[in-house]
């Protein structure tokens, strides 16, 4: 989930007007229309005026499901995904937000140019490493973006450890963070706690 507060006036060429936007991203075989409802349980009156969108990632083959077609925003070699993961997500850098063509949040965050109202990541990875030649172009306005990560501890599709991962690759980057896990939750969205905490967490930064 992708957090652009009113402080940033467009995202690509479409005015925000004086309301928040939130993009979200769905996961592998999902699809934009599938998530909407989500933004139900979103019901502090700060977000009132927030405006949404929920796009579907391409249809392509995925190399974890032997090739089989499915929506999905870049293609992945195995799952599950361990700690050792990187380099999954090539994505085009100018392209990301502007016209939401998809690569995960925490990439699409780091590697837009200016700085949002924040990234929210669930049960996510680093799709790059440390050496590799992507961090040159994270901006420092990139940098100045804060990043909520949740992750299940029970999660058996991306491990527990590979988002563990995460926490120390952006302390490197000297960005703003907070990692949560969640005791027992497996490669899901815990609807109450978890997305309590997020609407919390976007609305301090209203």
């Amino acid at each position: 989930m992708i957090f652009s507060s009113p402080s940033l006036s467009t995202v690509g060429s479409k005015s925000m007007g004086s309301g928040s936007f939130i993009l979200w991203l769905h996961g592998l075989g999902d699809s934009g229309p599938a998530n909407e409802p989500i933004k139900s349980y979103f019901t502090s009156r700060q977000l009132a005026n927030t405006r949404w969108s929920f796009p579907s990632a391409p249809v392509q083959p995925v190399t974890c499901s032997h090739g089989a077609e499915m929506p999905s925003w870049f293609d992945i070699p195995e799952i599950p995904i361990t700690a050792d993961t990187f380099g999954v997500c090539k994505p085009n850098t100018t392209d990301i937000v502007m016209n939401m063509a998809g690569a995960l949040t925490l990439a699409s965050t780091l590697l837009y140019p200016k700085t949002l109202g924040g990234g929210a990541v669930f049960s996510g990875w680093v799709p790059f490493n440390s050496t590799s030649t992507i961090i040159e172009q994270i901006t420092a306005e990139a940098k100045q973006t804060p990043i909520l990560w949740s992750h299940g501890t029970a999660d058996d599709v991306v491990f527990f450890e590979a988002g563990q991962a995460g926490p120390p690759f952006l302390q490197q980057l000297g960005i703003n963070f907070e990692f949560k896990a969640y005791p027992g939750l497996n490669h899901s969205i815990d609807i109450q706690e978890e997305l309590k905490h997020v609407e919390s967490w976007i609305t301090s930064r209203l």
